[in-house]
């Protein structure tokens, strides 16, 4: 995930609105306490979720793949007035500890955590969602990415996050021998040819696909 030379990084991160406490302290509890700790979002890119969801000011967030709610609670910042954000992970593991914070947050009751399949869930979704943000299984994403666009609004958003895959994305050899980075190389090739979207691919920690539904 580091593309950019690690000074630039850190004065990009020293010139960027830091993390709240909360966000401070769920940070460390995942780090200290959770497996993986590098899926999580962390302070720079979600001070850019929460900046793209404050632009927005989305009613109805959908988050697809949810590891411990940082990200969540960096999207949540941006909801409009009684918005919600519906966020959706296999795992149920952290359930407690995504709730328990989401409540420390002042947030429980915009903040709904599903576990199940979200490819299963997704379907049964009643509304239209202003902003999706997929960040699951990445053999997936494909068809996460083609019900995100059935469920988003005219003019919404979608976020696909870990596009780069570590810049494996860019090797031949890598696309061929490895399935994900084959899947994602082949995601960004489509929406850049899908003509019912516009999108950007910012290089963002490890690549954040932004597309806009026509």
């Amino acid at each position: 995930m580091d593309f950019l030379p690690k000074p630039v990084d850190e004065y990009c991160s020293q010139y960027t609105t830091a993390e709240n406490e909360l966000l401070k302290q769920l940070n460390r509890d995942t780090h200290a306490h959770v497996l993986q700790p590098r899926m999580l979002s962390g302070h720079f890119q979600g001070r850019l979720l929460s900046m793209i969801s404050h632009m927005i000011k989305p009613s109805y967030i959908l988050e697809i793949g949810t590891y411990t709610g940082y990200s969540a609670l960096c999207l949540a910042e941006g909801l409009a007035q009684n918005g919600k954000l519906i966020t959706i992970d296999i795992n149920p593991e952290q359930e407690e500890r995504i709730n328990r914070y989401a409540a420390a947050a002042g947030k429980s009751n915009q903040i709904q955590f599903i576990v199940g399949d979200a490819y299963n869930i997704i379907k049964t979704l009643p509304h239209s969602f202003d902003l999706i943000f997929i960040d699951a299984d990445k053999p997936n994403y494909p068809k996460y990415y083609e019900q995100a666009l059935e469920k988003l609004s005219p003019g919404g958003f979608i976020l696909i996050d870990n596009v780069l895959w570590s810049g494996k994305v860019l090797d031949e050899q890598e696309r061929d021998k490895d399935k994900d980075t084959k899947t994602l190389h082949a995601l960004n090739a489509f929406i850049q040819q899908d003509n019912r979207v516009e999108n950007i691919l910012l290089p963002v920690r490890d690549g954040l696909m932004l597309v806009r539904k026509k």
